[in-house]
């Protein structure tokens, strides 16, 4: 049995530790400056911690585990209810070690040094490509200005830029100006792309080099981006009961308001992690294109079913939920996907 029950409250230099010895019943809160945390926990016996998976939590998580103590991680809006009156680091604190107590409660497993690693990767790209989205947007805006328009779509700025630095920008009255204004965009757009490229070899080299990984990607709608941020973002698939629990917390499950019998089920939740849901999704609208071509497989022979009775943005969420599910039975079972057994389920 642990010594304490221990909630702790993070912030940036000051940590609230508010413990309750299980010994006499004593209850303490106290104020720990960045540099005495760790200290403060090495003097302590083995006890239970508790605290919110906010930022820096995986790694404090780790460091006092190293320390022989055992620590739990708790999404914060499970532990609010929990918070009694006000709002303050020593509130927060208790909180946090009156949610850790509850039978019920739900954890947040913990994630490695690598897994986190491989993370930060798709998080830059993601930022990348939203950088890259801006300025495009800013482009064809200023450009739109001198009556210079291009078809949607990354592939098409090329040929637009070429467009105003050519003959084209005299005769729409291009300025010396504007065109070194293009230019400075068109570079610093080409410097994004290959800064992309890069962190998109480094997840290709990780995959190669992960099992869990590679099985996941033989899923059909999930490829290498994919399969490495699912198997980086869940660090222990037995933490989930079934696929549908891990679906539920990717957020692509329906919200649910029942009351005296009657079942009403709503839009999805959109919980948890906006990367992987947006990825999936992606994943499930190129399955969808696929099927509208022809391939005949037995998944695609699914979704076709659903494409008759629904429509095609609620199969695609509804394809999406079912990739999440078939992933998590791949990196749960260790197997690998089984397509037949895929289509004949849910």
């Amino acid at each position: 049995m642990s010594a304490f029950t221990i909630g702790v409250d993070i912030a940036k230099r000051v940590f609230q530790v508010h413990a309750i010895d299980h010994e006499t019943g004593e209850v303490t809160s106290k104020k720990l400056a960045r540099g005495e945390f760790l200290a403060h926990f090495k003097k302590l016996p083995p006890s239970h911690i508790g605290m919110e998976s906010c930022g820096s939590a995986h790694h404090w998580a780790r460091e006092l585990g190293a320390l022989g103590h055992g620590v739990r991680m708790m999404n914060p809006m499970y532990v609010k209810p929990y918070v009694k009156r006000g709002k303050n680091d020593a509130v927060d604190a208790e909180a946090i070690c009156e949610a850790l107590t509850r039978p019920t409660m739900r954890f947040v497993p913990l994630k490695t040094i690598e897994q986190q690693s491989v993370l930060v990767v798709h998080r830059t790209r993601a930022l990348l490509i939203r950088q890259r989205t801006m300025l495009v947007n800013a482009l064809r805006g200023h450009l739109s200005e001198f009556g210079i328009v291009a078809p949607l779509g990354i592939e098409r700025i090329p040929e637009l830029i070429d467009r105003v630095l050519g003959r084209e920008g005299d005769e729409f009255g291009i300025t010396p100006l504007v065109r070194s204004i293009v230019v400075m965009y068109a570079e610093q757009i080409e410097n994004i792309k290959e800064q992309i490229r890069k962190l998109e070899r480094e997840l290709r080299i990780w995959h190669r080099t992960n099992e869990a990984s590679r099985r996941v990607a033989s899923v059909p709608g999930v490829g290498t981006i994919t399969a490495t941020a699912l198997v980086a973002a869940m660090p222990d698939p037995s933490a989930f009961q079934s696929g549908r629990a891990f679906a539920a917390w990717l957020g692509l499950t329906p919200k649910s308001s029942s009351s005296g019998g009657k079942e009403r089920n709503g839009r999805i939740t959109k919980a948890g992690d906006r990367h992987l849901r947006v990825l999936l999704v992606l994943g499930a609208t190129s399955v969808l294109r696929r099927v509208r071509a022809g391939q005949q497989t037995p998944l695609y022979g699914w979704v076709k079913k659903l494409l008759d009775r629904k429509p095609p943005r609620l199969a695609t969420v509804a394809l999406a939920n079912k990739m999440a599910r078939i992933a998590w039975a791949v990196m749960a079972r260790n197997v690998n996907y089984q397509p037949e057994l895929a289509a004949a389920v849910g």
